[in-house]
């Protein structure tokens, strides 16, 4: 007799939903219990590190991933990652655990009450009328993942799996086409706008395609800039036409954006923004044009023009219709751009009065200092994950991204993203070097993956740069005229932590220290199979302001 559970197994086979990340609860043994041979489940010992986890994989092969969680606790401890995958676009089927359907009227022990408990940040959420339902809905969270960008949730009672299915009709189609195509008669007010501007200006986000916006960018000779707290880097950092990170606020903003009376938004909000500022987003007289094709996204945008479509199908198409433009200078300054590159011994520093200059012997070392020996060994095709809000801006300036996922980072902005999803990504994609940046409080918040990374030996580089508090938190304190109440945590040892969790660890607290067991590490980098935590003490940067 085929079972709820075999049509499920094949629901997930045709999606290629074979890699089962879970930490599992009483309400999963039944579903994970005989896993057939073809089926693999991946341990972490948190569900915000299985959800982030997840997430890396879904980034690394660009489609969905499957996370299993456990009932109300687990689906609770994962909410935090899970608005990071929506926030992040990430496509993601989530399979909740519940108790037995026959006396879940009774409320028992270990019964959830799931609905909304993620909020709205599941894309799509369904709890099965009947177990044989089951299948259909996986299947359907399949597409709406990958139709609306994020996470879609399932709940299934513990019974279900070993319920009859004969004979079911699946509620969800076997294939969803999506055609990206666009016509030159839609595109005639976008090409219209650009090609009357005085002065156009794009701003590049994670959902667009590098190819097709490098090749408009250079038809219209204009600059190209990234969106502030981006979930991927949208367009090449080192391309001449990059201008730099946008300014999180309004008066910054249009500051950058004055001169410039079209602006065009690709696969980015208008515009992702922190603290509050009053005014316009941008100079009066500017036009904002989006493209995009997250229909929340068009919906919400302060826009002159939207078109909810694929953006590399509309940029490639743009850079045929728009007329070519003669430009006088290539890489533009900006208060939040780049300076000139120079190329360093694999990867890309910044030259002149940015390089940070060696510490003094006996000197700390601060963030720049690590980011700037790390940019001039890294292989252009590494990924890199990022989570060190009080080090952002140095990261942006000294490691521009030269791949599309040479910059990955948390667009909700919630911390425990990175070492997870790190491991995440290298498990997808086993042939590239990839680091992870993050803060010792941020690790913190994810160090239950780094078992994972050691148990199933993913070779993933994870630089800790530990300067023994929210030092973020503590200007954003000093900004508000007080001190703040919250003492720092210097007692934490994060390579401790680490080799508890089976992950090898080693402090580096010198300049010396840091260029050796970087000159070490790096060249082997992409064949590497142990993972590494450097745990790098800083000192915070007086200077640095959010």
């Amino acid at each position: 007799m085929s079972t709820v559970r075999d049509a499920a197994f094949e629901v997930l086979r045709r999606h290629g939903l074979t890699t089962l990340f879970g930490n599992p609860g009483s309400t999963e043994v039944s579903l994970l219990t005989r896993l057939p041979d073809d089926l693999r489940f991946v341990l972490a010992l948190h569900e915000g590190s299985v959800v982030g986890m997840a997430t890396g994989w879904a980034i690394g092969h660009e489609a969905p991933a499957l996370a299993v969680l456990h009932t109300t606790a687990g689906l609770g401890n994962a909410v935090g990652a899970i608005a990071t995958a929506r926030a992040n676009r990430v496509p993601l089927v989530i399979l909740v655990g519940q108790q037995d359907r026959r006396h879940l009227a009774l409320e028992p022990f270990l019964a959830g009450r799931l609905s909304g408990l993620a909020g709205d940040y599941p894309v799509w959420a369904d709890q099965p009328a009947r177990a044989q339902d089951v299948p259909g809905a996986l299947a359907r969270a399949c597409h709406e993942a990958t139709t609306f960008r994020g996470p879609a949730l399932v709940v299934v009672p513990m019974d279900d799996w070993d319920a009859p299915f004969e004979g079911e009709t699946m509620a969800a189609p076997v294939r969803v086409l999506r055609p990206a195509a666009v016509t030159d008669s839609d595109l005639a007010p976008l090409v219209e706008l650009l090609a009357g501007a005085r002065s156009a200006a794009i701003v590049a986000g994670a959902g667009a395609s590098w190819d097709s916006l490098v090749a408009l960018a250079e038809r219209l000779g204009c600059p190209v800039f990234q969106e502030s707290f981006g979930a991927r880097a949208g367009f090449p950092q080192d391309h001449p036409r990059y201008a730099g990170v946008l300014p999180a606020d309004r008066t910054r903003l249009r500051a950058v954006l004055a001169g410039h009376d079209a602006v065009l938004a690709v696969g980015a909000p208008v515009f992702r923004q922190y603290v509050y500022a009053p005014g316009p987003l941008v100079p009066e007289g500017t036009s904002v044009a989006l493209v995009t094709d997250d229909p929340a996204e068009a919906h919400r945008s302060p826009a002159d023009l939207a078109y909810l479509a694929a953006p590399a199908a509309v940029c490639a198409r743009l850079a045929a219709l728009v007329p070519a433009r003669a430009t006088e200078t290539g890489r533009r300054d900006t208060e939040a751009g780049h300076r000139d590159a120079e190329t360093g011994h694999h990867g890309t520093t910044v030259a002149g009065p940015d390089v940070p200059v060696p510490p003094a012997e006996g000197r700390p070392l601060r963030a720049a200092h690590v980011l700037h020996e790390l940019a001039r060994r890294l292989l252009a095709d590494t990924v890199l994950v990022e989570e060190t809000p009080s080090s952002r801006p140095d990261l942006h300036r000294l490691m521009p991204a030269r791949t599309p996922l040479g910059f990955v980072a948390a667009a909700m902005g919630g911390l425990g993203f990175a070492v997870p999803a790190a491991v995440g990504l290298r498990m997808a994609l086993p042939d590239r070097p990839v680091v992870a940046v993050v803060g010792d409080g941020a690790a913190l918040y994810g160090v239950q993956a780094l078992w994972s990374a050691a148990h199933y030996r993913v070779g993933a580089l994870f630089v800790v740069l530990a300067n023994g508090r929210y030092a973020i938190l503590d200007r954003l304190a000093e900004q508000q005229g007080g001190k703040a109440p919250w003492p720092p945590f210097t007692e934490v040892d994060m390579g401790g932590l680490a080799r508890s969790l089976g992950c090898p660890a080693r402090r580096v607290d010198s300049y010396e220290e840091l260029t050796a067991v970087l000159d070490e590490v790096l060249p082997s980098l992409a064949e590497r199979e142990e993972p590494l935590l450097l745990e790098v003490t800083v000192t915070p940067d007086p200077d640095y302001r959010p």
